[in-house]
């Protein structure tokens, strides 16, 4: 008998962690990221005990985002990544940010109350939260 409760027991904790699945958005939205972080259409996402996210995009994508008038063109790669934690991303990697004529990998993104800043090597740049609220269309 007790084992069959406990063979119970396992059974509907294997369906609720199945139907409490997230999507890499939803991942995001938890650790006090803005949705829009990543672009529409997302494949698949693989997430590791050590809250390493790896994101795979159909394929690589560009978009704008106006701050202030001008407009900063991101890129990302098919595959991107990086240890996601409350409020921010580290040790990112296939992300680039357009600065004048060249582009600069990102590797940080850090929120502090309505303002996510994003470091490129020694490239700093704030954006309002709400830039990021919708995941961006590629172009």
């Amino acid at each position: 008998m007790g084992q069959q409760h406990l063979l119970l027991a396992l059974m509907v904790s294997i369906l609720v962690a199945t139907s409490a699945a997230t999507t890499a958005y939803d991942i995001l939205e938890q650790n006090n990221l803005p949705r829009g972080l990543l672009p529409q259409g997302v494949k698949s996402y693989v997430r590791s005990p050590d809250g390493k996210v790896e994101v795979t995009l159909p394929a690589v994508c560009e978009f704008f985002v106006t701050l202030a008038g001008s407009q900063y063109k991101f890129r990302y790669a098919r595959t991107i990544g990086g240890i996601v934690q409350s409020g921010s991303i580290h040790e990112a990697y296939g992300v680039e940010i357009q600065v004048k004529f060249s582009w600069i990998g990102i590797n940080q993104v850090e929120r502090a109350g309505d303002q996510l800043t994003i470091q490129a090597q020694k490239f700093r740049q704030s954006f309002p939260v709400n830039n990021f609220n919708e995941s961006p269309r590629c172009i």
